[in-house]
């Protein structure tokens, strides 16, 4: 499977992916999401929980991208969330340098200041005759 071909399976299984969500059964009494018919690409069977207020395992389209990928293909998809992807990398890695070289900046830049002129030559506002 090329790239061209995989971009196009991809696009097909997250339409498949927005149906299943848009025309689940909302089941109000016992407070959970049911399949309304059998999603084969997503390998979900009609009448599966696929969400629940309590102890339900939820289907996440990554891991059912990732079965579906080819093993040449597995920088398309990017890193999981729960695990860290660039977002998290970047508050972590990143942001230290940023913060520690706008710190220094700011310190430089503090040093560099004149201070102003004191009112009434420093002795303040009020004055003791």
């Amino acid at each position: 499977m090329d790239e061209a071909e995989w971009i196009e399976f991809r696009r097909a299984m997250k339409e498949e992916w927005k149906r299943l969500w848009r025309e689940r059964i909302d089941d109000k009494v016992k407070a959970e999401g049911i399949a309304n018919r059998d999603f084969d690409m997503l390998f979900l069977d009609k009448g599966t929980v696929i969400f629940a207020s309590r102890d339900a395992k939820i289907p996440g389209l990554r891991e059912i991208l990732e079965m579906w990928a080819p093993p040449d293909m597995h920088y398309v998809l990017p890193p999981d969330p729960r695990v860290g992807g660039w977002r998290k990398f970047i508050k972590t890695e990143l942001r230290k340098i940023v913060e520690s070289r706008r710190r220094f900046d700011y310190q430089e830049r503090r040093n560099k200041r004149k201070s102003q002129q004191l009112k009434k030559g420093g002795r303040g506002w009020l004055h003791t005759t």
